[in-house]
């Protein structure tokens, strides 16, 4: 039942509160992470069986009658599904010990699997409508978990996440608006269909970029990103790794693809404005991330450039660039939910994200460095971990795209993504330990199991690349591939 990939953490969601007057720390944990645990496996497992047959559609049904609620799996959807809950199941974990200082733990729980379901529920709708609850769910959990410490920086962090977010929102619904007046339907495959019989090219070019303009900001590509360097360091480092590594690319990067791919068509124009915001994310964001002195700040920029990358890829067009684009999405999902669980080891070890007050941590916590440097050296493409493997298909995409300009951007920005990757190795990691720091001890357990399962996960997909892509990437990528002209051609730019 595909349902259940939503209903399950909002039951358990629901419950929570409850289990926390029983037990404030041992229950919320078990309950909460079982779950996660569940859902991948059921994502794993059971989402490979059910999608053998091609894609499947699921009528939602209350006490026996139907429900205006269509719910489709498919190659995408399932590795979309697949990377929410690793990288959730990873963050559940550290947060363990993580959220133990904060208190409440049944409560954040909560609203963590609220945030999951609503990202489960984007991956699985089949109509704009649907698109936009579900993101507003996700989106509301995640407000409210950013403000989480309720200290002044991460109250005024989320108050700005939540203004540019409605900004967004009100782009998408005037998107929704007209093509909704268009086509009197929001089903992505009648909407599809209505859009090859009319000649209105300048109307679904203005839905077009309001869908750019509200999907851009939930994705924090250049220049629509000042809410994201504060939001991400502010929050609490598991909820940072979700944002990060997850909901940026769910509520943003997926939704964006999803309706340019499959519903509209990706026409050239459409392509060329992709790929340009792509490479100037990618430049802009590395030199500004080589700028901060603050760990998670400077992780923080390196997201947008990231996604600058994975949008480069999906802008393409070609079968080889989405293919691209969608194993680096999943890649830096993996890799940045890392990095930022180690920089809040480190945090919660000094006390404090300031690289400049760091140094020779390594030798105090040898596994939480190590593992930081797998994150970095894959995300930097550093052979043979899993980044490598996503930006050489990309470069490769690119170059037999006749795009030899943007590939060579892409190569400039992995070395200042090296630039800046070595920093942080440098000034937190490496050379002589800081006086201040000789007490520190390394993470706590399941903090420590959490970042190891995910440096284990990009040094394996680095190995198994060929059998990953074949097996994850490429039903995905096909899918996108077959509806990359479904309007092309009949509106205008």
């Amino acid at each position: 039942m595909i349902i259940l990939f939503v209903v399950l953490p909002l039951i358990v969601a629901g419950l929570l509160p409850l289990v926390g007057k029983v037990s404030r720390r041992v229950l919320p944990d078990l309950l909460a992470n079982a779950t996660l645990l569940f859902l991948l496996v059921y994502a794993a497992v059971a989402g490979r069986a059910l999608i053998a047959g091609g894609p499947i559609l699921q009528q939602s049904a209350w006490l026996g009658e139907a429900v205006n609620l269509r719910l489709a799996l498919d190659g995408f959807s399932l590795l979309m599904l697949v990377a929410v809950s690793l990288v959730g199941l990873a963050a559940g974990l550290f947060s363990i010990d993580y959220m133990e200082h904060y208190g409440a733990k049944a409560n954040y729980y909560a609203l963590y699997l609220v945030m999951v379901a609503g990202m489960n529920g984007l991956v699985l709708a089949t109509d704009l409508f649907s698109v936009y609850v579900f993101l507003e769910v996700a989106a509301i959990a995640s407000y409210a978990l950013v403000a989480y410490g309720l200290g002044p920086d991460e109250l005024e962090a989320a108050f700005k996440y939540l203004m540019l977010s409605v900004v967004a929102s009100a782009f998408l619904l005037a998107a929704i608006a007209v093509v909704f007046g268009m086509t009197g339907s929001l089903e992505f495959a009648a909407v599809a269909a209505a859009l090859k019989e009319l000649n209105a090219g300048a109307v679904i070019g203005i839905a077009s970029a309001c869908f750019l303009l509200g999907f851009g900001l939930k994705a924090a590509l250049v220049p629509f990103h000042a809410w994201l360097p504060d939001a991400h360091p502010s929050a609490p480092a598991p909820i940072s790794a979700v944002l990060s590594g997850l909901l940026i690319k769910v509520s943003g990067v997926y939704a964006m693809t999803r309706i340019f791919l499959n519903v509209f068509g990706l026409t050239p124009a459409l392509s060329t404005v992709l790929m340009v915001l792509g490479a100037v994310s990618m430049v802009v964001a590395a030199f500004l991330a080589l700028g901060q002195k603050d760990m998670k700040r400077m992780l923080a920029y390196s997201s947008i450039s990231q996604v600058g990358l994975v949008v480069l890829g999906i802008g393409i067009g070609t079968p080889l660039g989405i293919a691209g684009g969608l194993f680096h999405l999943f890649n830096h999902a993996l890799a940045k939910g890392l990095l930022f669980l180690t920089s809040g080891s480190v945090q919660q070890a000094t006390g404090t994200r300031d690289l400049d007050a760091m140094g020779g941590l390594a030798k105090r916590m040898p596994v939480t460095a190590a593992t930081n440097l797998v994150g970095a050296l894959s995300i930097a493409g550093v052979p043979p971990l899993n980044g490598f493997w996503s930006k050489l298909i990309i470069i490769v995409a690119l170059v037999q795209a006749g795009h030899p300009v943007f590939a060579v951007v892409a190569v400039l920005a992995s070395v200042l993504t090296l630039w800046y990757y070595l920093l942080i190795q440098r000034k937190a990691f490496f050379g002589k330990l800081n006086e201040k720091w000789a007490a520190v001890k390394e993470a706590p357990f399941w903090m420590t199991v959490a970042t190891v399962l995910l440096a284990l996960l990009c040094v394996g997909i680095g190995i198994l690349f060929s059998s990953t892509v074949t097996t994850w990437i490429q039903p995905a990528a096909d899918v996108l591939a077959d509806g990359i002209h479904a309007v092309t051609g009949s509106w205008g730019f």
